[in-house]
């Protein structure tokens, strides 16, 4: 089993035009007026997906947004992009990023939604007033504060100041952006920003408040290098390190390939997995077109510092990946396809590899693109074997689609491999010939996690990331150490594995029990699925209690979730090497801390 997060709905979709916008409103600001409509763009039952779409309408700009609406009680937002969105009860709040604040006149802007139950908005509000264009706000959002001026440059600090931003009722403070995310918020019109990196490039802009919060465009940006000579990338040594980057992450959980820098994973990794490409007719696709090559990022938000215009060949992520290998040109990016989600589509390219290796190595050569990927990932989850579906494509057929993709991509690609770690006597790793497929392939990527979790919604407790196997395990042969030992009695070298590290963790809810072996009543609540949340949130909502086979475990309240910690990672590291291994790889990049701290646990573990 594999942990794949795709956020129900098709986020490809999001900016794409529709036809059937319900207009709830239309409103005004100031000397300006503008339209709010609504769109339920998808919906899946039990939930569905929202669209709001901010338009001008009148002949002067709009400096700020905030669209406010009711829900029906049962009825409510679970996750949102592209705005900040708030609650109060069954009143919805949202409000402009920093970014599409502004809206010249005949602009538009739209923001979504993910939504449980089936309600529909009401009592829509634009900037305060009557959403329908009625009636006129009576409060202007500020003025755009100037570019700031920057003086006082060390290795590590900078000085910045600006000239005030206006505002009818008056300026309460100003956000300092660094690479368009916050660092500040100051009173005053300056700021000494500390704790930078020698002879590295930052860009700087900041962001007026009124007294009645409302927020006003982002002023011009500076930018600014720190003094010293530039800091390389340390060595990463000789071990893979891996993390998968998703590509609907853009989206509700607004992480995008600049975080891998401004985190600082980009220096500690030597690896990146793109997810996912997808599988269907026997064939490779791009799957989500918007997010991987159409997406713009302004200055602030991209990797290099520069813009993306409307008329460049290549945006999207990967443009940035492009800008993130000029920057650390040690990485490598492999095209991931499949995932548990399009794993169904691999049967049907086993009836002929050959013409499925010719599909994927055009995709991955693409020529807008074919300088970004170094080679490609098949994550195959249950060939032969039971998962999402069935397939029944038979023990030899993994090891076709290997060396079919091997003869095509040649000896100068990567090519790899995402597998199940069932280690038990006649499991999935028993249903298909990964020992004869990997002399064909660089290494496989051991999916060591999601052996036990809320899946199974009364228990008992136990880690979903065991190394080992301990007293009163659920199941035999769910291990890491299981997984490595079969794999290798098979036939695979130890330095063509690959041990992976969820940086996520799975829980119950209804538990009594602190230890493992608890009995539950379902899956504890999580940000975007119930049962699974981010290490960068249990972190610090519940904090390890305790360690069982080399994975930390929590108990507060009624919840117990299990997840890898920096020191359980250490742990798992120093397996790796004694077992040989020829690295690691995460599952996934955003589940991390601001400061990369699990990437960084990886990248000291494996030296």
């Amino acid at each position: 089993m594999r942990f794949r997060h795709r956020a129900v709905a098709g986020f490809a979709t999001l900016l794409l035009p529709f036809s059937a916008l319900v207009a709830l409103a239309s409103p005004a600001q100031a000397a300006t007026s503008a339209t709010a409509t609504y769109a339920k763009t998808q919906d899946w039952g039990s939930g569905f997906e929202g669209k709001w779409t901010v338009k001008n309408t009148g002949t002067t700009a709009l400096n700020s947004w905030t669209v406010e609406w009711d829900f029906p009680s049962g009825t409510s937002v679970t996750s949102a992009w592209d705005a900040d969105v708030t609650s109060s009860g069954n009143h919805w709040t949202a409000k402009n990023k920093s970014w599409n604040g502004t809206l010249a006149p005949g602009a538009s802007i739209s923001f979504g939604f993910n939504g449980s139950g089936t309600g529909a908005p009401a009592g829509c509000k634009l900037n305060g007033g009557s959403c329908d264009g009625t009636s006129v706000p009576g409060d202007a959002a500020p003025s755009a504060p100037g570019t700031p001026s920057a003086s006082n440059v060390t290795d590590t600090s900078v000085r910045l100041s600006w000239s005030a931003a206006t505002d009818d009722k008056g300026v309460k403070n100003y956000d300092v952006l660094r690479d368009g995310a916050k660092v500040a918020t100051v009173t005053g019109t300056s700021y000494t920003d500390s704790g930078l990196r020698k002879g590295t490039d930052y860009s700087y802009s900041v962001q007026a408040r009124d007294t009645a919060d409302q927020t006003g465009p982002v002023s011009g940006s500076v930018r600014v290098r720190t003094t010293g000579n530039t800091e390389e990338p340390p060595p990463t040594g000789n071990k893979v390190k891996l993390g998968y980057f998703t590509e609907w992450g853009v989206y509700g959980r607004n992480y995008h390939v600049k975080n891998l820098v401004t985190s600082g994973s980009a220096a500690k990794i030597t690896h990146i997995n793109y997810a996912f490409g997808n599988v269907t007719n026997g064939q490779c696709k791009l799957d989500d077109a918007y997010a991987a090559t159409d997406k713009a990022y302004t200055a602030d938000q991209s990797v290099s510092g520069a813009a993306d215009t409307w008329d460049q060949p290549l945006r999207g992520n990967f443009n940035q990946l492009r800008q993130l290998k000029a920057k650390y040109p040690h990485i490598k990016v492999l095209y991931s396809f499949g995932g548990w989600t399009y794993s169904g589509g691999f049967g049907q390219a086993a009836q002929n590899p050959a013409a499925f290796a010719k599909s994927c190595k055009a995709v991955v050569e693409d020529p807008r693109w074919a300088d970004v990927f170094d080679g490609i990932d098949i994550d195959w989850e249950y060939p032969n074997a039971c998962g999402l579906t069935c397939d029944t494509s038979g023990p030899a057929a993994f090891r076709n689609l290997s060396q079919a993709l091997r003869a095509e991509f040649g000896k100068d690609y990567l090519v790899t491999a995402a597998i199940t770690a069932d280690g038990s006597s006649g499991g999935k790793i028993d249903a298909a010939d990964y020992g004869g497929a990997a002399q064909y392939l660089d290494w496989y990527n051991v999916m060591t996690y999601d052996y036990f979790g809320a899946f199974d919604k009364d228990g008992p407790t136990a880690p979903h990331s065991p190394l080992t196997s301990y007293n009163g395990i659920p199941q035999d042969g769910f291990n890491s150490a299981a997984a490595i030992s079969k794999l290798k009695a098979k036939g695979v070298p130890a330095s063509k594995l690959l041990l992976g590290i969820g940086f996520y963790g799975r829980g119950w809810t209804g538990v009594t029990q602190a230890a493992p072996g608890g009995a539950a009543t379902g899956p504890a609540p999580g940000t975007y699925e119930a049962g699974i949340e981010d290490y960068k949130i249990l972190k610090n909502s519940c904090p390890a209690t305790g360690t069982v086979a080399g994975t930390a475990y929590a108990h507060c309240g009624g919840n117990w979730w299990s997840y890898d910690t920096p020191a359980t990672i250490g742990g798992k590291m120093s397996w790796a090497k004694s077992q040989g291994l020829g690295g690691a790889f995460f599952w996934e990049f955003s589940g991390d801390t601001a400061n990369g701290e699990l990437a960084t646990a990886i990248d000291s573990g494996l030296r």
